[in-house]
C-alpha cells in the first residue's frame, strides 16, 4: 500500500527501493515520472522519467521514502494499477500490473484499453 492516502495506484516495496537507488545515483532529480503515451505495438506505452519539480496537478505517491509522480491525463489510465520492481531471469524493469489494460505487448511497455 502506498503512504499517502487517497491514491489509485500503488508502488510495491520492491519498485520503492529500486526508485530510491535510482535516485541516490542522480542527485539532480528527486522522483520518477510514470506517464502514458500514445504509440507502442499496442496503442499506448507507459515512459519513466526521472523529475526534480512535480506540477502542481500531479499525483504524487510517497513510498519507503521513495517519491512518484503522475500527470492527471496518464492518471485517467493508470487508475488502480499496481507499479512493481522485477528481478528475474530475463532482467530487471518496472512493471505496470494496469487492470485498465485489454491487451499488453510482450514486453510489458505497451497497452491497450
Amino acid at each position: 500500500m502506498s503512504d499517502t492516502l487517497d491514491t489509485s495506484i500503488t508502488v510495491s516495496d520492491a519498485a520503492a527501493r529500486r526508485i530510491l537507488a535510482i535516485l541516490s545515483k542522480n542527485e539532480a532529480e528527486n522522483a520518477l515520472r510514470i506517464s502514458v503515451e500514445g504509440g507502442g505495438c499496442s496503442g499506448f506505452s507507459y515512459k519513466f522519467d526521472l523529475a526534480h519539480d512535480e506540477a502542481e496537478d500531479d499525483l504524487v505517491i510517497e513510498k519507503n521514502g521513495a517519491r512518484v509522480l503522475v500527470d492527471q491525463v496518464s492518471l485517467a489510465y493508470l487508475d488502480g494499477s499496481v507499479v512493481d520492481f522485477v528481478d528475474d531471469l530475463m532482467g530487471q524493469s518496472f512493471q505496470i500490473r494496469n487492470p485498465n489494460a485489454t491487451a499488453a505487448c510482450g514486453c510489458g511497455t505497451s497497452f491497450s484499453i
